[in-house]
C-alpha cells in the first residue's frame, strides 16, 4: 500500500511540474522574425528569427524546456531529482530557469573559458557552475557528479535531436514557416543555423522533409569544430581542438547531430564569425553574439548566391542569444587582439557585399 501510496504522490507531483513548464511556455510570446536591411532591387529577403527575447535571453531556452519535459516525461525527474548539464554556458541559464521554476537544485558542468556573464545568470536562478580545465572532459564529469548524487544528467548533446518534436508542436521550424505566411517568399529557399549539439538543425531538417517544403538547410561551422569536416568526409568519429565561438561548433560530433538532414555546410573562420556579429548588430539594432556572426556569415553568402543567379528568394537564419553576455569578451577589441583575430578583412567583405551583392572573400 506505502508502495501505492508513493506512486501516486509522484504522480501527482508530476502533474504539478508539467503544469507549471506548460504555464511558463504559455506566457512566453512567440519570437520575432526581423527583416535584415538589403537592398530591394536585389529582390532577395534576409531574415534573422531573434531567439534573444525568450525569458533566459537565447535559443536555449527551448531546447531545456523540451529536455526538461523529456526527462520528466520519461521518469526520469522527480520531486528533489538534482538536474545535471555538461553546457558551455546558454543551454545551462536556461535548465537552471526551469529547474528553479521546479524547486530543483541544478548543477552546470562548463568549461573553465565560459564568459563569467553566462556563470551569473546560471547563479541567479539558483544553479551552480562547476568548471572543469579540459572542455572534452564535461561530460564525464557531469555524468559522474549525477551518479554521485542520484540526480539526473540531462545530456542535451544525446536527447536535443529526440526531445524535441520535429513534426510540429510550436517548435522553432514550425513557428518559423509560420510568420513567414504574409512574406513575398513564404518558402524561403535555405535556412541557415549553426550546430552546437545538433538538434536546432535536425528538427528543422525533419520538418522541412515532413512537411515536402523545397528549403534547403545550411548547417554553419566555426574554426575548431568537428561538425563540418565529419559532414565532409563522412566519418563520425572525426574530433577536433573545439570551438572558441561559444555555442556552436564541438570537439567531437555530437550524437543529436543528424548529418542526412543538412543540404549544405559553410566553414566560418573565428575572426569573421566575430566581425559578422558586429556588423550585424550595428544594422538590426540588436545586440548579437558570436553564434549569430557565423550565422550571418554563410546567411550573406547565400544571399550574395541568389543575386548573382538572378533569383529572387529569400535566406532565414537566428540571432541566437543576447550579444551582452559578451561585453568582455567578443566585443572587447584588447580581448579579441589577444586571440590574434584581425576583423579588418572580414568586415570588408561584408561591406562589399551590401554594397554590390557580391562575395567576395579575398577582399
Amino acid at each position: 500500500m506505502r508502495g501505492e501510496e508513493g506512486r501516486a504522490h509522484d504522480r501527482a507531483w508530476l502533474e504539478w511540474a508539467l503544469g507549471q513548464v506548460e504555464a511558463d511556455a504559455n506566457r512566453s510570446a512567440d519570437t520575432h522574425l526581423h527583416v535584415f536591411p538589403l537592398p530591394p532591387e536585389w529582390g532577395v529577403s534576409l531574415y534573422v528569427k531573434d531567439e534573444s527575447v525568450h525569458p533566459t535571453g537565447s535559443l536555449k531556452h527551448r531546447l531545456a524546456r523540451s529536455l526538461v519535459l523529456y526527462g520528466l516525461c520519461s521518469g526520469w525527474i522527480e520531486q528533489g531529482t538534482t538536474l545535471v548539464e555538461a553546457s558551455s554556458g546558454s543551454t545551462a541559464v536556461s535548465e537552471a530557469y526551469f529547474a528553479r521554476l521546479l524547486g530543483l537544485p541544478f548543477v552546470a558542468v562548463m568549461p573553465a573559458t565560459t564568459v563569467k556573464e553566462k556563470c551569473e545568470l546560471i547563479e541567479f536562478y539558483g544553479g551552480r557552475c562547476h568548471l572543469v580545465d579540459q572542455p572534452g572532459a564535461i561530460y564525464a564529469e557531469a555524468e559522474r557528479l549525477a551518479a554521485d548524487c542520484g540526480g539526473h544528467y540531462l545530456d542535451q548533446f544525446t536527447y536535443a535531436e529526440r526531445a524535441t518534436d520535429w513534426r510540429g508542436n510550436n517548435n522553432i521550424a514550425e513557428s518559423m514557416f509560420a510568420q513567414l505566411g504574409r512574406e513575398p517568399h513564404p518558402v524561403p529557399d535555405w535556412v541557415v543555423v549553426g550546430a552546437g549539439t545538433g538538434g536546432t538543425s535536425a528538427t528543422i531538417g525533419r520538418y522541412l522533409r515532413y512537411h515536402r517544403l523545397p528549403t534547403s538547410l545550411c548547417v554553419v561551422d566555426p574554426e575548431g569544430s568537428a561538425f563540418w569536416r565529419s559532414w565532409s568526409t563522412g566519418d563520425a568519429t572525426v574530433t577536433a581542438t573545439g570551438s572558441r565561438i561559444e555555442g556552436i561548433g564541438r570537439p567531437r560530433v555530437e550524437p543529436s547531430f543528424v548529418p542526412e538532414v543538412v543540404d549544405r555546410m559553410i566553414g566560418v573562420p573565428d575572426a569573421a564569425s566575430v566581425a559578422a556579429m558586429r556588423w550585424g548588430t550595428a544594422r538590426m539594432g540588436r545586440v548579437a553574439g558570436g553564434s549569430t556572426g557565423t550565422n550571418l556569415w554563410g546567411a550573406c553568402q547565400l544571399v550574395a548566391e541568389l543575386v548573382a543567379e538572378g533569383r529572387q528568394g529569400s535566406v532565414v537564419t537566428l540571432l541566437c542569444d543576447d550579444g551582452r553576455r559578451y561585453a568582455n569578451s567578443y566585443y572587447d577589441d584588447a580581448w579579441v587582439a589577444a586571440r590574434g583575430w584581425d576583423l579588418a578583412g572580414p568586415t570588408r567583405v561584408l561591406d562589399h557585399f551590401l554594397a554590390t551583392g557580391v562575395w567576395d572573400e579575398t577582399r
